[in-house]
């Protein structure tokens, strides 16, 4: 029988006997090591791809019915939520409100930290019910300890109003985990400075958020082969990529790419219809 695993803040508190020597060791050397621990990341986060093809599942379903996906955390995680949220839109052409993300402490924690607003359990439930928050929706929550009590909580009340809920944590044995539908635990091991779970925790957060959201946005048909026909030329890199798109896809010269896309006010299936017609 296999010991029994350490509580979810020992996972992400502890020191890590890798690093010891951190503050003794040569500039090379200690950036040697921190980008050796970087690596043990996504071997771990392979190992969770069961739990992430299940979520990936859920998070289209959700979305194909008309629900919202929200991402919620605290801190770092919070940040990464808000940063995957954000680039749905111009990457995908989906609408800002159908991929949302909610942060501890509110906007102003994207650029400095508010601390005691992981605590807040109270603010958790009302920053959902603000975005009216229901049952047709799905929470992916966001803590690498998995104890975040503001995550934790709207973690609980959005599976109690019967929403979907994924968990992303560095602790399987967490309250987080326990409390959602499907969690995704990415055990990456003590962080080169412990407790700085931005470092090997905020990694493996992020790949999974952008593993679940660039599989979720191809499989609702966004991409054609590997390229982002749902984008939005909103900037001259924008529509540049945009006709690049449009001449690789339809063996049409630049010109006739970029009047095609002027016709259709961007939209490239409309332009790609075009030029195939």
């Amino acid at each position: 029988m296999s010991a029994p695993k350490t509580p979810g803040p020992a996972l992400t508190e502890a020191r890590n006997p890798r690093t010891l020597d951190l503050d003794r060791l040569q500039p090379r050397s200690l950036l040697a090591r921190i980008l050796e621990e970087d690596a043990l990341v996504p071997i771990a986060v392979r190992e969770a791809l069961s739990e992430l093809e299940r979520a990936s599942d859920r998070l289209l379903e959700v979305l194909e019915r008309g629900g919202r996906w929200v991402n919620l955390g605290a801190g770092t995680s919070g940040r990464l939520g808000v940063l995957d949220a954000a680039e749905i839109p111009p990457t995908y052409g989906m609408d800002p409100e159908r991929v949302q993300a909610v942060i501890a402490g509110g906007v102003g924690a994207l650029l400095r930290a508010v601390e005691a607003a992981e605590d807040d359990t109270e603010a958790a439930t009302r920053d959902l019910r603000e975005r009216g928050f229901c049952a047709a929706d799905a929470l992916v929550a966001l803590s690498a300890s998995g104890e975040t009590p503001y995550t934790v909580a709207a973690a609980h009340f959005a599976r109690d109003l019967g929403a979907v809920t994924v968990g992303v944590t560095c602790s399987a044995n967490s309250q987080l985990a326990r409390a959602v539908e499907v969690a995704i635990a990415i055990e990456v091991g003590p962080e080169v400075v412990a407790g700085s779970t931005r470092m090997k925790g905020g990694l493996a957060q992020k790949m999974v958020l952008h593993a679940l959201s660039t599989s979720v946005m191809v499989r609702l048909g966004l991409v054609r082969s590997n390229l982002m026909t749902g984008i939005r030329p909103t900037s001259c890199k924008l529509r540049e990529r945009a006709i690049r798109i449009l001449m690789d896809l339809s063996g049409r010269s630049r010109p006739e790419a970029s009047a095609a896309l002027e016709t259709a006010d961007g939209n490239l299936d409309h332009a790609l219809a075009q030029l195939q017609g």
